[in-house]
């Protein structure tokens, strides 16, 4: 048992600091920028499309701030305006596809996946649905009532301040990376070495084959699952190194992840907006599976088309 859990401790710590390199310099920028003008000047840039998916101006706010940092930063935004029920719903459901973006978009890569595939399709995945919405939806006019708000942090006084408070930001980011990654890498280690695996994998074969994809990438989709797209990172690296996922089943698996992923967490932190949360999650993960079933079948399609025409190719010579 010690030597499992000093090899799980050890590919933890080799994974935090692979995960960290990406983590701290992100968080450090964004924290630091939103204390100068270039959030509002983008703010000011996306207002005009607003109306267009059924937002207010002000709603740019908590968009903006929810793609650079995060969900809670984007939720305490939403808490500081008088929104409708339908806005509040429209800007769960972009944020819950789309936030985080400059972190998890970059972690994803070190996977091996582009970079703007991520952020393409979780922009395209949020405007697409926020316009749906508003275009079916003809109620939620009230005005939301929230549950609680978040503590109010003061903001810092002058460049010190500002900086001490990113590195603090940028710091805890990667400790809370840390006491997440290194006790999941020592269960993993554990499940893996004891066979529990392979028996996993079994189970939740029909799953990932219904998705396009090998049950070598079931660890991959729990991971994103529970506990997210960032801290699952780990796991991802981990199957690409040791488990032999081809790059086919890696772009479906992100793909999945990118549209529906951390979804007990990213769903009940919306409760307290005062929205129906049962059809936030319902939403992400038949737009999840639907899009990567299809994506998933068409790729295969035209592998097995290649595989035959190459074939054909070969025995002509």
């Amino acid at each position: 048992m010690k030597g499992i859990i000093l090899r799980g401790g050890k590919k933890g710590l080799d994974l935090t600091w692979t995960l960290g390199k990406v983590i701290f310099p992100v968080t450090l920028i964004v924290t630091i920028l939103q204390f100068t003008p270039f959030l509002s000047f983008v703010m000011e840039w996306l207002e005009p499309v607003m109306s267009w998916i059924g937002l207010s101006g002000e709603a740019t706010v908590p968009l903006v701030i929810g793609n650079f940092l995060n969900l809670y930063a984007g939720i305490a935004a939403i808490l500081t305006f008088d929104f409708t029920v339908k806005e509040v719903f429209i800007l769960a459901i972009m944020m819950s596809f789309s936030h985080n973006l400059l972190i998890e978009s970059t972690v994803a890569k070190r996977v091996g996946v582009s970079w703007w595939f991520v952020a393409g399709v979780r922009l395209t995945l949020a405007l697409v649905s926020a316009f749906l919405i508003n275009l079916f939806w003809k109620g939620g006019n009230e005005i939301a009532q929230y549950g609680f708000a978040p503590e109010k942090v003061a903001n810092p006084n002058g460049w010190f301040d500002i900086i001490t408070h990113a590195l603090q930001t940028a710091l805890m980011a990667v400790i809370q990376l840390a006491l997440i990654v290194i006790p999941l890498m020592i269960v993993m280690q554990y499940l893996r070495e004891k066979g529990w695996l392979d028996l996993f994998s079994k189970w939740v074969a029909p799953a990932t084959r219904f998705l396009g994809m090998e049950r070598n990438t079931s660890m991959t989709l729990v991971a994103g699952l529970t506990i997210g797209l960032a801290y699952g990172a780990g796991l991802m690296i981990q199957a690409v190194e040791e488990d032999g996922v081809s790059r086919k089943d890696m772009y479906l698996a992100i793909l999945f992840l990118v549209s529906c992923h951390a979804v007990v967490e990213d769903t009940l932190i919306f409760i307290p907006l005062g929205i129906p949360v049962w059809p936030l999650l319902a939403i992400r993960l038949v737009t999840a599976i639907v899009l990567t079933a299809t994506v998933g079948f068409i790729w295969n399609k035209l592998q097995h088309r290649k595989e035959v025409t190459n074939e054909h190719s070969y025995h002509s010579l």
